[in-house]
């Protein structure tokens, strides 16, 4: 579900998974009635936060609970986390950014890698078209409250490509939470969250 509204196909979700294409539309199938939506559209702008998310278990702000314009407190977007490069080629982009850069290698995550900039993330994908190559970066603003951020962002007129959604899951529980939108030239910008699991 997560995939969905990420924008990926279903193929790219079958490829990525390891399953079936027919096996994706099931599942997709069965998140759309279980939710009560009834086009796969939906899912993107779908504003639920799955149960076993850590982000559920944080305390709602007053922007999303009809609380005054007084109380809120002034939306304020935080360093830049993560800068986006398409590549052609995962492993030697790799072998690149870290052996002859020398960048800390942070994770791959199948077709997807992660390198240390000081504390800015940079983000490698590859890419089946080579056009896309030449793409402009993505840039990707760090904010506490990704739900409060994204309803502040909309309330002003921008206009995202979805609801803000789960994109990975470490395995120490902290999950990445984005939320992409275009600037006036149609290049995208994203909102990012890393959201800690609830303390027992």
């Amino acid at each position: 579900m997560d995939a969905v509204r990420h924008g990926m196909s279903n193929r790219e979700i079958a490829t990525r998974r390891g399953i079936s294409v027919d096996a994706v539309k099931f599942h997709v199938a069965n998140a759309l009635l279980k939710l009560g939506l009834e086009r796969r559209a939906e899912l993107r702008t779908w504003r639920g936060v799955p149960n076993c998310s850590a982000l559920r278990t944080r305390p709602p702000s007053d922007s999303r609970e009809g609380g005054s314009a007084m109380a809120r407190s002034p939306l304020r977007l935080g360093s830049i986390g993560q800068i986006s490069r398409p590549v052609s080629d995962i492993p030697t982009a790799v072998k690149w950014y870290g052996e002859v850069l020398g960048l800390p290698h942070l994770y791959t995550f199948g077709d997807l890698a992660f390198f240390d900039c000081g504390g800015t993330r940079l983000y490698l994908s590859a890419t089946e078209e080579p056009n896309r190559v030449e793409e402009p970066s993505v840039l990707y603003f760090r904010v506490d409250d990704i739900q409060s951020a994204y309803d502040e962002l909309r309330a002003r007129g921008v206009e995202f490509e979805g609801a803000p959604h789960l994109i990975h899951k470490h395995d120490n529980g902290v999950e990445e939470w984005m939320a992409f939108f275009p600037d006036p030239d149609g290049h995208l910008l994203a909102l990012m969250a890393q959201v800690p699991p609830a303390e027992d």
